[in-house]
């Protein structure tokens, strides 16, 4: 399938406009978190909101603009969270919890979005 002139515009509009709120909110949540990052990156990806390389490289899926402001926020700080511990230990979650409280709830909130139909 052709993917036409004005969806490939639209494509980077929206990955400007991710980039701009990520980071906004990368700039904002490191008050609570501090750690040192290497890049931000905006990507189209069919199965991932975010990540973190080993590398300190925050990744985000374009998408974040049409997430509600709660879950963008949950996921910069889930990212953020990343460079310290780079697994999902009890630990991971404790530093998740001291900004946000109601992270489980946001992240079953977050599984529940079809990625692929946004």
């Amino acid at each position: 399938m052709a993917v036409n002139r004005s969806d490939s515009v639209r494509y980077q509009e929206n990955k400007s406009r991710a980039r701009s709120l990520a980071l906004e909110l990368v700039e904002k949540y490191r008050t609570s978190y501090p750690f040192p990052y290497n890049k931000i990156t905006i990507r189209n990806q069919k199965t991932r909101w975010g990540s973190c390389s080993k590398a300190g490289n925050l990744n985000f899926n374009f998408r974040i603009i049409f997430l509600p402001p709660h879950l963008a926020d949950y996921l910069v700080v889930h990212e953020l969270c990343h460079l310290r511990q780079f697994n999902h230990s009890e630990k991971f979650w404790q530093l998740i919890g001291q900004v946000v409280p109601d992270f489980m709830k946001c992240r079953r909130e977050l599984k529940l979005i079809n990625i692929r139909r946004i």
